[in-house]
């Protein structure tokens, strides 16, 4: 068996080989910034240029250091529940103490199996659409990814920034791109006369280096662009559809069975559950998403019946005092209750539209009251 010290030697060098992507990034804008700033100089373009350059690298920053968030205590196992589940040593009685667990917990997905989704790892039951990360070695609320580039879990905490980290770094290379085109196409054209007469098509800049930066700076730009435009392209079409990429590759599973579309609410409302309702809050990297990462209004053609029932706006009631278990009831946030709301401001049509036609066999979709809402824990 390896000592300690050994094994703290080859886990911090694994967190330091982590760093890498992101060091190659920050390489990457910080000389991005040289070329276009120093190098081309486009006076006209400075401006708008650095407006771009600040929420980008705002947005990223924001991306990396944002802490990804836990489940809350309620979903952990107290130590009773744990010594039960360790003394039995079959799976359904261990099932049956997971299902009394969750009857007093807002949680409504299962695992294929149909099982309760229990994490040893962490000793707690998974809200849904929390998953375990194993580069993290934690369970992510909303887990998304766990992306190398910001060497961080893509989750309920920073999955807005990294959406803006993803609009504005394409917006930047676009930028870039059509700025530097004219300048690139005048040294293209130059030709074997180039070396010596780029100057003359340049007004000025040094022949050597706007040689190279002129030329590299508009080929990694559009390629980096072309990455960048599918990647976004692909989280738009998620957040409309109020899914994670986990969950685009695998359904989440409910009682009534899988549904790809659970938690579809329609675009509208898709989109404002991770940018929130306030407008001006959008383009900004702050964290204003709606909720609180353990649990989100679905779209189910069943109710669970083993969750109990609670008016609209109020989390399930019951409670094990033996045990002192306690989800917190609060009435729903003013934001929240608008988002489930059916008013005239939310002309939602499309929610039956997002119905896979492979899914369930009622059609017909109803928001469903068993909403949690527990303080956000930002």
């Amino acid at each position: 068996m390896a000592p300690s010290g050994s094994r703290n030697v080859k886990w911090g060098c694994k967190r330091v080989c982590y760093w890498i992507p992101v060091l190659f990034i920050a390489l990457i804008v910080a000389w991005s910034y040289y070329a276009y700033v120093v190098q081309l100089c486009l006076v006209l373009y400075l401006l708008v240029y650095h407006i771009i350059f600040i929420m980008f690298v705002w947005a990223y920053g924001q991306t990396i250091f944002t802490k990804p968030m836990n489940p809350l205590s309620e979903f952990h196992l107290s130590y009773s529940d744990k010594e039960l589940l360790e003394r039995e040593d079959r799976g359904e009685s261990q099932q049956e103490i997971l299902r009394r667990i969750a009857k007093e917990l807002p949680i409504y997905t299962r695992t294929n199996s149909g099982a309760i989704r229990f994490c040893d790892r962490c000793q707690l039951l998974k809200p849904d659409r929390c998953h375990h990360c194993s580069v993290c070695d934690k369970c992510i609320l909303k887990m998304d990814h766990h992306c190398p580039w910001v060497n961080n879990c893509v989750g309920f905490s920073n999955y807005k920034s990294f959406m803006l980290f993803l609009s504005y770094s394409l917006l930047y290379c676009l930028f870039i791109t059509a700025t530097d085109l004219k300048y690139f196409i005048k040294f293209w054209m130059a030709g074997g006369k180039a070396h010596f007469r780029l100057k003359e098509y340049l007004n000025g800049f040094p022949d050597t280096q706007a040689k190279f930066h002129i030329l590299f700076l508009f080929f990694s730009a559009s390629m980096f662009s072309v990455s960048l435009a599918s990647l976004f392209i692909y989280h738009c079409w998620l957040v409309c559809k109020n899914r994670s990429t986990l969950e685009a590759v695998r359904a989440p599973v409910f009682r009534h069975g899988t549904d790809k579309n659970g938690f579809s609410l329609g675009s509208r409302k898709n989109f404002r559950q991770v940018f929130g309702d306030e407008a001006k809050y959008w383009p900004f990297p702050v964290f204003s998403s709606l909720g609180d990462g353990c649990s989100f209004p679905t779209c189910l053609v069943n109710t669970d019946p083993e969750q109990p029932s609670s008016p609209a706006g109020h989390i399930p009631a019951n409670k094990s005092a033996a045990e002192g278990r306690h989800f917190p009831s609060k009435p729903m946030r003013e934001s929240q209750s608008r988002l489930l709301s059916s008013t005239s401001s939310w002309p939602e049509n499309d929610i039956t539209a997002d119905v896979d036609k492979n899914g369930t066999n009622n059609p017909v979709m109803t928001i469903e009251n068993e909403v949690s809402t527990a303080p956000s824990s930002r």
